[in-house]
């Protein structure tokens, strides 16, 4: 027997309409916070930033594609990961289909990672994606977006991330913990997996001239989680304990 509460239709319809008033209440929020990203005032980017494509060299305008709107993942994929993490590969897995979409919308959807271009290349073969993925290798992209670091700033209390200063990093005997995990996942050990942090930059493109609109990080980037959304409506939710999900090439193997 289920030890869940049960009750007869009437019983869950009552309950199903009052939960819908406060998802109704939460539509109309999600509206006007969206309303309120849009309102955000527009930062002119004049530095000249350089990106490795598939198409060769390219500046940060060359990215839109020539759309007037861009949307950067920032997929954490360093230059001394063997993988790209796998929490981003579940990610750019939801991305990857909706990306086409974007693109006949006047926006282009792309991930940039500071990985060189052959070892992006190569794992977005393995993981048959289609959505563009530019290296910023030798560039100050990541840096001065908040999703890159270097070994100093870990060790003295240097890295801004998620609009915080983060406490030194503590090199601790053991290697436990799910950061640990998702750092053996790609390859590397924690110290140098945290070099590298996910996130979402907007940015648009007028007259010649690109503006930063809008950047979220850490949870702000749950909401483009498509496989949460949808365990969210599922029976038993997201229902964790401990690291379950896996690239997708790699569930069922021993």
């Amino acid at each position: 027997m289920t030890k869940h509460m049960t009750g007869t239709r009437k019983e869950w319809l009552a309950a199903r309409l009052k939960l819908l008033e406060a998802e109704k209440e939460l539509t109309r929020r999600s509206d006007e916070l969206a309303r309120r990203r849009q309102e955000l005032p527009w930062v002119r980017i004049d530095k000249e930033y350089r990106f490795e494509t598939g198409e060769g060299s390219a500046s940060l305008a060359d990215l839109f594609r020539g759309r007037s709107q861009l949307l950067v993942y920032h997929f954490m994929f360093g230059p001394d990961y063997k993988a790209g993490c796998a929490t981003c590969s579940t990610i750019a897995d939801g991305f990857n289909g909706f990306g086409i979409h974007l693109a006949n919308h006047d926006v282009t959807l792309a991930a940039v990672s500071r990985a060189p271009l052959a070892k992006l290349q190569a794992y977005k073969r393995r993981m048959e994606w289609t959505f563009p993925w530019a290296s910023s290798f030798g560039s100050d992209f990541n840096s001065d977006f908040s999703v890159g670091f270097t070994e100093e700033q870990q060790r003295e209390g240097g890295v801004e991330y998620n609009y915080g200063r983060e406490a030194p990093l503590v090199r601790e005997a053991g290697g436990e913990g799910p950061v640990a995990e998702f750092a053996a996942m790609a390859g590397t050990d924690v110290a140098t997996y945290t070099r590298e942090r996910p996130g979402v930059s907007a940015f648009v493109l007028e007259d010649g001239v690109v503006y930063h609109t809008y950047s979220a990080y850490s949870r702000g980037v749950d909401g483009l989680w498509g496989m949460y959304q949808w365990l969210d409506r599922a029976p038993k939710g997201r229902n964790e304990t401990g690291l379950w999900w896996r690239r997708h090439d790699e569930y069922n193997k021993g």
